[in-house]
């Protein structure tokens, strides 16, 4: 299982200057060859809490390596510090084990395991599934009436997963766009919502004038 991190300081820097358009060097994940799409600017995560998922990414996919090897195939995506598991494991009990592994973690809020048991999947299965998550990606940005950034996208064996801090209504919007992608199979929504109240006072943080003063930050419920 390869992992390539993505660069993280580019990324912040980004975030501080480029806050109102799409960022130039924010680029996709890629953990043990699984596609994942995701960029830090206009997050509606904070600064801290995008590092920390990159950390959790990182330590977990070491650790499951170092127990499992190369028998797993195992992607590791954490989006606010909830951590999906998608790939292949040989067996049951190699399943229960990634999750146990993966959920002792330092600040790992939550796992939701979609692991399959079965052979590893192709090269060739792989880079198809890179492919569709560019054309989500791409297929997000188009549309007007959402904001691509809200979302991070990750496909394996042809299944969309779609993982976000959105309103109802933009997992709805979002969830019809992927399944309008030529070679999706299936969409699996992984958010946490936020109710339009919660979402227009959050807007208007990010466009207060900043102040030497600290920021508090509120508790998001989390989807089940």
């Amino acid at each position: 299982m390869t992992i390539r991190m993505k660069q993280s300081l580019c990324s912040l820097l980004a975030a501080t200057t480029l806050a109102a358009g799409l960022a130039g060097c924010a680029t996709p994940l890629v953990l043990g060859g699984a596609a994942v799409g995701g960029m830090m600017v206009i997050d509606r995560r904070t600064v801290g809490t995008q590092i920390e998922d990159e950390g959790i990414e990182l330590r977990s996919g070491n650790r499951i390596h170092g127990a499992l090897g190369d028998s797993v195939h195992v992607n590791v995506t954490s989006y606010n510090r909830q951590v999906l598991l998608t790939g292949e494991v040989p067996s049951a009990e190699a399943r229960d084990s990634v999750e146990k592994i993966v959920s002792g973690v330092e600040s790992v809020r939550s796992v939701v395991n979609d692991l399959a048991v079965r052979a590893n999947s192709s090269i060739g299965q792989r880079s198809n599934d890179t492919f569709i998550t560019g054309k989500v990606r791409a297929s997000l940005v188009d549309a007007k009436d959402i904001s691509a950034n809200s979302f991070k996208v990750v496909t394996e064996r042809n299944v969309v997963y779609l993982m976000g801090r959105v309103t109802q209504q933009e997992a709805a919007r979002a969830t019809a766009i992927a399944r309008g992608i030529t070679g999706v199979s299936k969409v699996v929504r992984v958010f946490e919502y936020l109710t339009e109240d919660e979402l227009a006072r959050m807007n208007a943080a990010k466009s207060a004038p900043v102040t030497t003063d600290n920021a508090e930050t509120s508790n998001v419920r989390t989807s089940p």
